[in-house]
């Protein structure tokens, strides 16, 4: 799977937050200073060229929705940032976070909880 710019993350995200949308429903979305027209229609066409994105006609216009599942995206962005900075090893990165964020132990022993059910 392809790798997303920031800007492109951030429409992904809009699309899996609305499930569909046209160019100004996602405009409408963005914080201000909003991006011009041509702007997020470059960006969603690009993000078709990866296949991130379909899009359906509807009226003049198009309706754009997500191809790929924001869990599937997620999951290999964690992989690539745990392979790329922490050696492959998902333990390096829990105690990364754990030590740079001030975990409580709560939130440890909420973790641990759920993982031993998935085993």
């Amino acid at each position: 799977m392809k790798q997303l710019t920031k800007a492109e993350e951030e429409v992904m995200q809009l699309l899996w937050q609305l499930d569909e949308a046209n160019v100004a429903a996602i405009i409408e979305q963005l914080p201000e200073p909003k991006p011009a027209y041509n702007t997020i229609s470059t960006i969603i066409r690009i993000l078709e060229n990866k296949e991130f994105v379909s899009h359906r006609k509807q009226g003049k216009g198009y309706i754009y929705f997500p191809l790929v599942k924001k869990e599937e995206y997620s999951n290999q962005s964690l992989n690539k940032l745990m392979n790329n900075y922490f050696n492959g090893s998902f333990r390096n990165m829990v105690s990364f976070f754990v030590k740079k964020n001030d975990m409580d132990i709560k939130d440890l022993e909420s973790i641990l909880k759920e993982l031993d059910q998935k085993k």
